[in-house]
């Protein structure tokens, strides 16, 4: 009993997607009964990302007291994170492209399962105009994006609720904040619980793949996987170290600084379970406690680099799968889009399968292959995940530098 204890949740996942994958090999039409476990862990997901998503954003941006270094800070960040996490899509895409990972796998034996849902495959219609694009990231109504899931919409709504905040008596301030404080700590709890479903929702995910189409699958999901690693790992070599290296930052001292929340965030597959400690590693560097405040939840929403690489890579893959040939000035109307619907993900473990999910429905790709990325995004979570922790660490120190407010400690 003592060493089950000490058996954490990562690894209790791990074991359940091998676990899966012999039930899937050896029991398959057990195995086909047991996707209603992923897709109920799906809905899950789904319901925290709103409440998390404006809770978080409204405490970074409302509890400063200073408005005038409050947009300064924003601008700076908002210009630093897009920059950053769009050289983080095009390397994806540009990975995805080179490995061809999605090339070859066969759909058809799935389609034959998901009677009345059969999705089509031939071609992707027209996208929307920029026009449409732009209305759709402004909520008519904020209930109404909650309900369809629209997470740039919430992040909008988010954003100017918080600077309303600022703006109010400091009575009504203060009852509002420790309000969304309060519902932002009970959400993180709420993710806790609904994580205790993963290994059940990984392992049936893996059985029903492999019961449905074999083991040839993995070898496509294997090449996925690699494909994010090799992707991720080019990214902090080319674009986070010359950073570090061009702002004069002492990036071992840093990662030493930061390993222990880095090392949390991947085991967990949680940007939000290494936060506590990752702010308290920012401020032993170096970094003051109210750019950190305001830095770090702000880069949660808006700079999650290892989440914009891994949705750009594997929307080619869904349409690579679907055996859907895209041009380049498609894939790159794609990455554009993905550039305004990647924002706001928020860092909730496999959250990102939902923005996946809605980038494919808008452009008319079939959803089926994402059910196959179910099963191994544990394993893909895991990096992105470790980026995103590192990404957000150096984003807080260059603004830091930036409003000279660093101050190197021994």
């Amino acid at each position: 009993m003592n060493a089950l204890k000490k058996i954490s949740l990562t690894q209790y996942i791990i074991i359940s997607m091998f676990v899966g994958i012999l039930v899937g090999y050896f029991a398959p039409d057990f195995a086909k009964n047991l996707q209603v476990f992923s897709l109920i862990f799906i809905r899950l997901i789904k319901c925290i990302v709103a409440p998390l998503i404006f809770a978080t954003i409204v405490v970074g941006i409302a509890g400063h007291s200073n408005m005038k270094q409050v947009g300064r800070m924003g601008w700076k960040a908002l210009l630093y994170f897009e920059i950053v996490t769009t050289i983080a899509l095009f390397i994806g895409l540009a990975a995805i492209n080179i490995t061809q990972a999605g090339k070859g796998v066969d759909l058809h034996v799935a389609e034959k399962i998901y009677e009345g849902k059969k999705e089509k495959i031939d071609k992707i219609s027209k996208p929307k105009t920029w026009n449409e694009h732009l209305v759709e990231i402004f909520p008519e109504n904020i209930a109404k994006a909650i309900f369809e899931g629209n997470v740039l919409q919430i992040v909008v709504f988010s954003i100017l609720f918080g600077l309303g905040l600022i703006m109010i008596g400091s009575e009504h301030k203060k009852t509002m904040l420790q309000f969304t404080e309060s519902m932002a700590e009970t959400m993180f709890k709420f993710t806790g619980l609904v994580m205790y479903a993963a290994p059940i929702a990984v392992g049936s995910a893996m059985a029903y793949t492999v019961g449905t189409m074999g083991l040839d699958i993995l070898k496509n999901l294997f090449a996925l996987v690699a494909t994010l690693y090799g992707a991720l790992f080019a990214f902090i070599l080319f674009v986070l170290v010359p950073i570090a290296l061009f702002f004069k930052i002492k990036i071992i001292k840093l990662a030493k600084h930061i390993a222990e929340p880095v090392s949390i965030a991947f085991s967990s597959t949680s940007s939000e379970s290494a936060l506590p400690k990752l702010m308290t590693a920012l401020e032993k560097f170096g970094v003051p406690r109210k750019v950190v405040s305001f830095v770090l939840p702000m880069g949660y929403s808006f700079n999650l680099d290892g989440t914009t690489l891994y949705l750009s890579l594997a929307t080619i893959f869904v349409a690579q799968a679907a055996g859907i040939d895209l041009s380049f000035s498609e894939q790159i109307i794609m990455m554009l889009t993905l550039m305004l619907t990647s924002k706001g993900v928020a860092g909730v473990p496999r959250a990102s399968l939902v923005i996946l999910m809605g980038t494919a429905a808008s452009f008319n790709l079939p959803l089926l292959p994402i059910y196959l990325i179910i099963g191994i995004d544990e394993l893909m979570d895991m990096a992105r995940t470790a980026v995103n922790v590192i990404g957000n660490s150096l984003a807080t120190v260059v603004i830091a530098k930036l409003e000279g407010e660093f101050h190197e400690k021994d």
